[in-house]
């Protein structure tokens, strides 16, 4: 009974759930001379590093912190570790599609469970998962799994948990990599059985770039927290799990801290806020005269083509020492500024999110039967901003494109 209530409450989500495409970033000849001198720098510039027993004591500006490598968990210390274990991962979105490829080309016993025929379905056959072999039903691959990955999307994970949570039996462990539905537990209705070690593993990035940056050798940087540890060995588990879907290095925190900053983060400076600066220096130059491209250029293109880059690679010290003093002036004058002014908003933004009522916006909208329509209206509305297809025509002029 419980096989036939989760297949049919999940067949609305699956089909909804989005995952990003995959955009290529040029990276110009100064971010290339700037990863140069990276090269010759030691990993952790700037801060001290005390090794202790596998772990790493960094002091991060002032704050001592531990943090956990890659390097602790060779593969083979996974394969002994996971040797008993069946890691059975639900939803096969961006974080997914990621974390279950990581999980195999380790050498896993990993399994995906989606609903049959279904578009994740069909995009798992693609990426080499066999059905009947390590891609089943979700019900089924629930039943086989001693640890349950909880990728679904946040609605998804509401509607369809009345129907999860009897198969999570003792013994077993539940692995998510948001904390979204127990923290928001009143919300979400995701009261976690109390006999189960539950772990969190977040990688700061979407799925797609937790996997590229582990074909290319390197490693996202990920959180890991602890919501429940019946056995002792939750956290142990945790950064263990963090290694083996691709994590370089992994910082502790909590659910509650996790999904905070979360949602905090990616309505300001990471994908909202930034959007909305963007519209305006854009607009603004529009109104006084530049043309679709110079505006976009000044905006858009040389921020993340050569700005945000280099910042990332070096600091903002850095960039503030390689530019003109012209420009150095400029940005450090306007810095409080806009600090000042922004700040509010920002506070405005963090109340919102701890006060439950994102969360609350967010369920109501995904649930909605209407969602990818209305997901899509919204989409073309960007699309057709005239920044945005300025844009369009400035990256067709790079040369990686011609």
């Amino acid at each position: 009974m419980a096989s036939r209530t989760f297949t049919r409450v999940l067949r609305p989500f699956v089909s909804r759930q989005f995952v990003a495409p995959v955009q290529k970033r040029t990276i110009i000849t100064a971010f290339s001379a700037a990863r140069a001198t990276a090269a010759v720098t030691p990993r952790f510039a700037g801060v001290s590093v005390q090794q202790k027993r596998g772990v790493k004591t960094i002091d991060f500006a002032g704050v001592k912190e531990e943090v956990y490598e890659r390097a602790d968990w060779p593969r083979e210390k996974l394969l002994d570790y996971f040797k008993n274990d069946t890691l059975a991962l639900i939803g096969y979105g961006s974080q997914g599609h990621g974390q279950g490829l990581n999980l195999r080309d380790n050498g896993l016993n990993v399994i995906i469970g989606v609903r049959k025929n279904g578009a994740s379905w069909n995009e798992a056959i693609k990426d080499g998962w066999v059905p009947g072999k390590n891609l089943f039903e979700m019900d089924e691959a629930i039943s086989k799994g001693t640890i349950i990955m909880n990728l679904l999307s946040d609605a998804a994970q509401s509607e369809t948990w009345p129907a999860i949570k009897p198969q999570l039996t003792q013994g077993k462990t539940l692995y998510f990599s948001h904390g979204f539905s127990p923290v928001f537990k009143d919300l979400t209705k995701v009261e976690v059985p109390t006999d189960i070690d539950v772990i969190l593993v977040a990688p700061k990035g979407s799925g797609r770039t937790v996997r590229t940056l582990f074909k290319d050798g390197r490693g996202i940087n990920s959180s890991i927290a602890v919501w429940q540890d019946v056995t002792g060995k939750a956290k142990e588990k945790a950064i263990a799990l963090g290694v083996a879907v691709g994590s370089g290095y992994m910082y502790e925190t909590t659910f509650q801290k996790e999904v905070y900053s979360d949602l905090y983060g990616e309505r300001g400076c990471l994908m909202g806020g930034i959007h909305g600066m963007f519209l305006a220096q854009y607009e603004v130059l529009r109104e006084r005269g530049h043309s679709p491209s110079e505006a976009f250029n000044e905006t858009v293109e040389e921020a993340t083509q050569s700005l945000y880059p280099l910042i990332g690679g070096n600091g903002m010290d850095w960039m503030y020492a390689a530019c003109s003093t012209t420009a150095r002036r400029g940005a450090i004058d306007w810095t409080n500024k806009f600090r000042h002014n922004l700040k509010p908003v920002f506070n405005q933004l963090y109340d919102s999110v701890i006060d439950g009522s994102e969360t609350k916006r967010s369920l109501e909208y995904n649930s909605d039967p209407e969602y990818r329509k209305k997901f899509e209206a919204e989409l073309e509305e960007i699309r057709n901003m005239e920044i945005w297809r300025a844009g369009k025509a400035v990256r067709s002029l790079r040369p990686e494109n011609n």
